[in-house]
């Protein structure tokens, strides 16, 4: 009996990066393949989705945007450790294709593959290549893109394949929605895998501004950072607002799906299970991201009018407030964003991408 392709996935430490990540995994072990996950103790800790049969392996990596002088000049024996050890275990494990999804923690195995010749691609989440992503673009047998059009090197192959959703997502794909009314109704506030520190300076604030008729029946779930989560919570109880708030849900697709309205960042993930789940949103793109990528990620949801975006610049509790009232109080147009969300989901991205693996798998057998 033939022993089952081994599939190495290599991906950084956020949920933006980990998430489809985790998508891809769960696909291609329904297709019959092994996996093994190839990440830094930073990636670790978003694994906990991932199925069990997953091998996590923690690599030696390391970034120049972070430490001190000396760990910077650590910086390049770590990366190069990190690449020999991932070469020696290729060399031993034979994979069949090596797939990385950005962040630094997927230099050593993306370094790796293109030294020893492996099948390899990269899937960029957001509409502007990532720094690690940009230096593999024209090392990879295909770049898969999640977010079309993608800013990319002259010479580069190109996949557009959508972003990757999880099961959990899948499973919630094109729920019905609830348009807002006289009844119990559901915020969900999500900035990224970690909160958003400006989300909780300004969201509590614009709830506690709506009028009381509306803000009675408004249930909320926000994303925190540790450091603000005390005060988030205390915020919202002290205007007798009804918050569940934590750094991070672990049932984000089933609030997410429960919700009249999402209220996030414009990361790559963040977007793709809007669009699937099918919700309005008011997205706050991160003004930091590289190149204004969460920009390029929410210009879809926002041309097709499924997302009110708001520049970091003009954010403020009063605008904020405005904007939500204005989803609340019109029933109609808030399910026309639903629906026109839903029109951008792309469900089949996990399956495109897995299709793009067994294809890199099948040309280097009949090489």
């Amino acid at each position: 009996m033939a022993r089952q392709p081994l599939l190495v996935i290599a991906a950084g430490g956020t949920g933006g990066h980990m998430f489809p990540a985790q998508a891809l995994a769960e696909a291609m072990l329904r297709r019959g393949w092994r996996v093994k996950l190839s990440t830094d103790a930073r990636g670790a800790r978003y694994t906990g989705g991932f199925p069990h049969v997953v091998e996590i392996e923690q690599v030696a990596s390391a970034t120049f945007a972070r430490g001190g002088p000396a760990e910077k000049l650590a910086v390049p024996f770590r990366i190069i450790g990190g690449i020999a050890a991932a070469g020696w275990r290729m060399l031993r494990e034979r994979p069949a294709v090596v797939v990385g999804f950005g962040g630094y923690p997927s230099i050593p195995a993306l370094s790796a593959a293109w030294a020893l010749r492996v099948p390899r691609m990269i899937h960029e989440q957001n509409g502007i290549l990532g720094r690690v992503n940009r230096v593999f673009a024209r090392r990879v047998d295909v770049v898969a893109c999640g977010t079309w059009p993608t800013e990319l090197p002259p010479g580069t192959r190109a996949e557009p394949v959508g972003n990757p959703v999880r099961a959990a997502v899948l499973e919630r794909a094109g729920a019905p929605y609830i348009p807002p009314g006289d009844y119990p109704m559901q915020i969900l506030v999500i900035g990224g895998s970690q909160g958003a520190r400006i989300l909780s300076d300004t969201v509590p604030a614009a709830i506690a501004a709506l009028p009381e008729a509306l803000r009675r029946n408004l249930r909320v779930s926000q994303q925190a950072r540790p450091e603000d989560e005390a005060r988030v919570a205390r915020f919202y109880a002290e205007h007798g607002i009804d918050a569940q708030v934590q750094p991070f849900f672990h049932d984000i697709p089933r609030r997410m799906s429960e919700a009249q309205l999402v209220i996030s960042r414009a990361g790559a993930s963040s977007v793709a299970d809007i669009s699937v789940i099918g919700r309005p949103a008011i997205l706050i793109p991160f003004a930091a991201a590289t190149a204004d990528h969460q920009s390029a990620n929410a210009r879809a949801l926002v041309e097709a009018d499924a997302a009110i975006l708001i520049p970091e610049s003009r954010l403020d509790p009063r605008t904020l407030a405005d904007h939500i009232r204005a989803v609340f109080e019109n029933p109609e147009a808030a399910v026309k964003m639903a629906h026109a969300a839903l029109a951008q989901g792309r469900p089949d991205a996990t399956a495109r991408l897995a299709e793009l693996v067994e294809k890199l798998a099948g040309k280097a057998g009949s090489a």
